[in-house]
């Protein structure tokens, strides 16, 4: 299968070690995006947890594999504890970083484990590396291995259409640029139009940080593929008017009962879809499941400075990035991040499994190893 996520004809990953010095991690700095591309190093584990806070990175299974290169430099760092202790401390600052995406403590769990029952100093730094890197070569495997299955659902939907395009709706940046390589509601696009299908996307803007205008409608357009941006409060009246036949989102967190976290604003596109009666699909790895939580009321949901808001940044006409108010001052702003949609509103779950329906039974016997 060719490689998508290309910049200008080049394919590229959100996140990987130099080759020159494996002590630096490069990231794409998402901030710049469109206008610009910018590699940053980091280079300690308190770097890639401003990373994370601060929003270079940001999607689900790209914080995760931030946070598993977050816990390998934490494991190098120069001092005078053990390896276990800088670990353990590295975990603590990462988590901290931001609570709803399930991938983050995952990746941290992960490195934990593997690392603890290594003796030696040296072997539990090449081994906190060793997982770090299968984190993220993971993460786009899973990708791939869910766009193919979410593929068919967009050729189904393609044959009863007579060939004509197939109009997908999408909210916030669930593409590439929020995992290693593929995305998770990208994924099934990208297969798709590797497939020969006809494939259009609706792209919401996704207010505050517009990542559905900076990120998705960019990486589509990088790819080639038909895209139209739409303000967050279009969907509702596209799909009344038939304009809308399918729509993947992805999700920071989804418990074992099928609900899903995902963007703020999802749940307003779920009650549409469910009104239209147009199929409404997640896509997620099974990193993102979160195994311990059965309701999705429960999971923490992440309240931003309010100024994400009142303001905004874009390129102004002399080539700089600035920001200008959009209120009057003193304007109080909520800002949350996430939402939820419960699984009752939720067609089918695309995982790198297959498509299972969004109930506990049917996730279980997808992944009877996991649950």
């Amino acid at each position: 299968m060719p490689l998508p996520m290309k910049i200008n004809g080049l394919h590229h990953r959100t996140i990987w070690s130099d080759s020159n010095d494996p002590t630096h991690i490069q990231i794409i700095d998402q901030r710049h995006l469109p206008h610009h591309l910018v590699i940053e190093p980091l280079q300690t584990v308190a770097e890639a947890a401003t990373a994370i806070r601060d929003m270079h990175v940001r999607g689900a299974g790209l914080i995760g594999a931030t946070a598993g290169f977050g816990m390998y430099l934490a494991a190098i760092a120069p001092g005078n504890e053990t390896v276990n202790e800088r670990l353990k401390q590295g975990g603590e600052l990462l988590c901290a970083s931001r609570p709803t995406a399930r991938n983050l403590a995952w990746a941290v769990e992960r490195v934990l484990a593997e690392t603890r029952d290594v003796s030696g100093e040296e072997d539990k730094k090449k081994m906190a590396f060793t997982v770090a890197c299968a984190i993220a070569d993971e993460d786009a495997r899973f990708c791939r291995r869910l766009g193919e299955h979410g593929r068919e659902i967009i050729r189904a939907i393609s044959e009863k259409k007579d060939g004509a395009p197939v109009n997908v709706l999408t909210h916030c940046n669930a593409g590439w640029l929020a995992f290693v390589d593929w995305g998770s509601a990208t994924a099934p696009i990208y297969a798709a139009r590797d497939a020969g299908i006809a494939v259009h996307v609706w792209v919401d803007e996704t207010r505050p940080w517009n990542q559905g205008a900076k990120l998705t409608a960019w990486e589509l357009q990088q790819e080639g593929i038909e895209c139209t941006l739409i303000t967050d409060n279009t969907g509702g009246h596209l799909m009344q008017k038939g304009m809308v036949d399918l729509v993947i989102v992805g999700t920071d967190r989804t418990t074992r009962t099928g609900d899903v976290a995902n963007k703020i604003g999802t749940y307003l596109k779920a009650l549409a879809a469910h009104d239209n009666h147009v199929p409404f699909y997640v896509a997620l790895p099974s990193s993102t499941f979160d195994w311990k939580l059965r309701d999705g009321m429960e999971i923490p949901i992440e309240e931003r400075s309010g100024e994400e808001i009142t303001q905004i940044s874009g390129l102004t006409a002399n080539g700089t990035i600035e920001t200008v108010q959009l209120t009057a001052p003193g304007t109080r702003a909520a800002n949350y991040s996430f939402d939820i949609t419960p699984a009752r509103l939720v067609s089918g779950l695309i995982t790198e499994r297959g498509i299972c329906a969004a109930n506990e039974e049917a996730i279980s016997a997808l992944f009877p190893d996991l649950a």
